[in-house]
């Protein structure tokens, strides 16, 4: 049995003040744990404190112990708390003297297992859809050829030497990488970046602004493709002015980058396969249509040349339908004498009964009222002529002065419209000047391949090799010696000139000719070569 201690032996304990029980006690517990992985449920979780920090408590079915983030670890950590998430922490266990508790400081947080992450991917995704981030009226058509193609994805992996081996096969086309990481700390912020960098780039710029982007990843686990499922960069997919293929894993990993993208790809080849043509094929379906357009123009004008000569026998000749109008032409040459007799009767009938009222004193009278009417009008006309004078000049000062404003802005129209013409006209300039370097370089690409296959199959590489080519007189190759008569005139070309010769003969039959002698014969003697003549043996 235990003995009881006396008041007098406790008397000799040694004494510690409140602070100094507190620190021995922390250090206690931070020299026994140290470091530590604990699992649990996040409670009491209100988003992080006016300083920066995050303060919760971790629990069980059993126990709750409480947690504190500082404020340089949260702002590191790619998985941030939320309340009601059951994650595995990791940190270092101590005390807080303030009130007597023990507490765990985090330095890493991470989900606990799989079915978590589903869980904060799925409240995720209601949240963003809630937002309207993955509508379908939000989502942009491709582009059917784009010029510019900008991939975000790692430089190092296999998925952009995929992507620019099926776009080579495909459609060529000039492809801009922006290279992220597409895992790990700090991955989403760049692949968002990356995003958004492209977007702000100039059409007009030395970098220009891509048509289509595609954001690539090989396949992984859910947590190795977690970085797509930030909500950083979901907006900035759905943000994106540029149409953006998602092509994120294997046909089976889903992200929310996909629901936000204008076009989900399965594999990141399949994104390649979306983004351009096959250009065989397109060469293929022009032609067809170039034919059928052929055809049909041919068939139309064969219809019309019908239709002409169908419409030419219908017509009735030239002799038929000038009958008439001779006729009448007829008629009337026989009727314009008598016409014009009476005409002139009675125009003199006219002129006597006028000539009869035109006395010198009518006249007289007519004058002077004329001259009345003329002085009249001419003072109703000075009237006038200054009336007219004063107004025209009045509009037209009126009309200076508008037209002075219209000259000016016209002017500043001009000048605006001039530069704008300009610049365009620098743009169009230097794609010509490209488009020229680029043709000029493919035409002396095919003329160096076809020098290369021309001496490949020229006759000279042969003769270089030590053959030689016979023709007759004519200049015509010679393939067989039983088509050379005796004394027959040949030419025989090597590499470096052509040597004339005469043939002396039948050598003899091929069979013979490989027999073997019997024994070394001595050479007959050669008549002597004419001079001039070349030797064939």
């Amino acid at each position: 049995m235990a003995r009881l201690q006396t008041p007098q032996t406790l008397a000799n304990v040694g004494e510690f003040t409140v602070s100094e029980l507190s620190q021995a006690l922390k250090r206690t517990v931070e020299d026994t744990y140290g470091h530590v992985r604990v699992r649990g449920e996040i409670t009491g979780f209100r988003g992080p404190h006016s300083s920066g920090h995050c303060y919760f408590a971790l629990k069980d079915e059993g126990a709750k112990i409480e947690a504190v983030i500082w404020k340089g670890v949260a702002g590191r950590m790619r998985f941030k708390p939320q309340e009601g998430l059951e994650v595995i922490a990791t940190g270092k266990l101590t005390t807080y003297p303030g009130s007597s508790k023990y507490q765990i400081v985090i330095e890493a947080l991470e989900p606990a297992g799989v079915g978590a992450l589903m869980a904060l991917m799925e409240e995720r995704k209601k949240k963003l859809a809630a937002e309207g981030l993955f509508d379908e009226a939000r989502k942009q058509l491709l582009p059917w050829l784009p010029e510019v193609i900008g991939v975000v994805t790692s430089p190092t992996g296999a998925v952009i030497r995929d992507i620019l081996h099926r776009l080579e096969d495909r459609f060529p086309r000039r492809v801009l990488v922006w290279p992220v990481r597409v895992q790990g700390e700090g991955s989403a912020e760049q692949i968002a970046a990356a995003i958004r960098g492209f977007n702000e780039l100039s059409p007009d710029g030395p970098i220009p602004q891509p048509d289509l982007l595609i954001v690539a990843r090989g396949g992984g686990s859910l947590e190795d493709l977690w970085s797509f499922n930030e909500e950083i960069v979901v907006r900035a997919a759905a943000d994106s002015m540029i149409p953006l293929i998602s092509a994120v894993g294997h046909e089976t990993d889903v992200t929310l980058i996909d629901f936000a993208a204008d076009k989900r790809a399965p594999t990141p080849t399949a994104a390649a396969e979306m983004a351009v043509p096959v250009r065989a094929e397109l060469f293929v379906e022009v032609g067809g249509l170039a034919r059928r357009m052929l055809s049909s123009w041919q068939r139309c004008q064969d219809f019309r040349r019908n239709e002409l000569r169908a419409a030419a026998r219908a017509l009735p000749g030239a002799s038929d339908l000038l009958a008439i109008p001779r006729q009448r032409l007829d008629n009337a040459a026989a009727s314009l004498p008598r016409a014009l007799r009476a005409n002139t009767h009675a125009h003199h009938r006219r002129f006597a009964a006028a000539a009869a009222g035109m006395t010198l004193k009518v006249l007289r009278a007519q004058v002077a009222h004329s001259a009345h009417r003329l002085d009249s009008a001419g003072t109703q006309l000075q009237r006038c002529a200054r009336a007219t004078l004063r107004h025209r000049r009045e509009r037209f000062e009126g009309l200076a002065v508008r037209l002075q404003a219209s000259k000016l802005a016209n002017q500043q129209a001009q000048r605006m419209r001039i530069a704008r013409e300009q610049e365009r006209l620098q743009r169009l300039a230097e794609r010509a000047r490209r488009a020229l370097i680029t043709l000029l370089e493919r035409r002396q690409a095919r003329v160096d391949a076809t020098g290369k296959l021309l001496t490949a199959l020229s006759y000279r590489g042969v003769l270089a090799r030590g053959f030689a080519l016979v023709r007759d007189a004519d200049g015509r190759s010679v393939h067989a010696a039983a088509s050379v008569a005796a004394g027959a005139r040949l030419s025989v070309e090597f590499a470096d000139g052509r040597v004339a010769v005469t043939a002396d003969g039948d050598s003899g039959s091929p069979a013979e000719a490989t027999k073997p002698a019997a024994a070394p014969a001595k050479p007959a003697k050669r008549p002597a070569s004419p001079a001039g003549q070349g030797s064939l043996f």
